[in-house]
């Protein structure tokens, strides 16, 4: 499903070529052009070259470079850390100010990883456990990391205290949280993110994220729901109903029918 982009800014069009190509996408371009959307004027290849920067040390180059080592240059000492004064901060979820002030969320700090990793050959996916995202060596299923605590390999034991300090000591745990994910996944949960921080704060990044949200094409249907009347509630009644008419006509007959009573109340708001 393909909504009519409500703008033509070049961020805009630079994060539907990425979203677009699905397992192929680039993620930090995807995520820089999400930033973009916050810093209009962002030149967001300028802005990537921090991360070559970052690549290009030479720690990075040496002989048996493996996860391990990435992630100790990376999340030793202050070079990158998690911010647990101010986590809710927008900020932790832009790519450029991660990459310029060193502070990031759990996500935001794995897409590093992974974007560094992709550059000196150490392949690194993230990992969508509930609540807390962490990263994984893509050569070894048993590495795990979390970049918000630092630069530690993990084990599944751990894993399970992390999300158990996360989701409360009797939250039922499935090995299937420590899957990877796609880049797709991951670009919906930076905006699922700034999207809920936004409504919290009524801020006006509740309307780009949630129109950028609706551009990934692997937004699942509830999700694509909640955006839509995240926009309405926003003020922008008419795009709120358009989303949700669009996602009515892949429905079947029931559920299209309560989709399309929440449009048409949208739709007399706008009148």
């Amino acid at each position: 499903m393909r909504l009519v982009v409500w703008e033509t800014a070049p961020a805009t069009l630079r994060f539907i070529d990425e979203v677009e190509r699905g397992d192929a996408m680039r993620l930090d371009v995807a995520a820089m052009a999400i930033a973009a959307h916050a810093y209009p004027g962002l030149d967001i290849d300028d802005a990537l070259r921090a991360l070559d920067r970052i690549a290009a040390h030479p720690d990075l180059h040496r002989p048996g470079v493996d996860a391990d080592a990435l992630a100790v240059h990376l999340f030793s000492g202050d070079r990158f850390l998690g911010n647990t004064a101010a986590y809710d901060d927008p900020r932790n979820s832009y790519l450029n100010d991660v990459l310029e002030r060193g502070l990031g969320i759990p996500i935001s700090l794995t897409v590093v990883m992974m974007e560094v990793g992709r550059r000196v050959g150490v392949p690194v996916v993230g990992v969508g456990m509930p609540g807390h995202f962490i990263a994984r060596d893509a050569r070894d299923a048993a590495g795990f990391y979390d970049p918000f605590h630092g630069p530690g390999r993990l084990d599944e034991e751990a894993c399970r205290a992390r999300f158990r300090a996360v989701a409360g000591a009797g939250a039922p745990w499935h090995p299937a949280f420590l899957a990877p994910v796609g880049p797709s996944e991951i670009v919906i949960r930076m905006l699922t993110n700034l999207q809920q921080g936004a409504v919290a704060r009524r801020s006006a990044e509740g309307v780009w994220s949630a129109r950028l949200r609706l551009l990934v094409p692997e937004l699942p249907g509830p999700e694509r729901r909640r955006s839509a009347n995240v926009l309405g509630g926003f003020g922008r009644h008419t795009e709120a109903a358009r989303a949700l008419d669009a996602l009515a006509a892949t429905l079947p007959d029931d559920e299209a029918r309560a989709v399309t009573t929440e449009a048409d109340g949208w739709r007399a708001r706008a009148n």
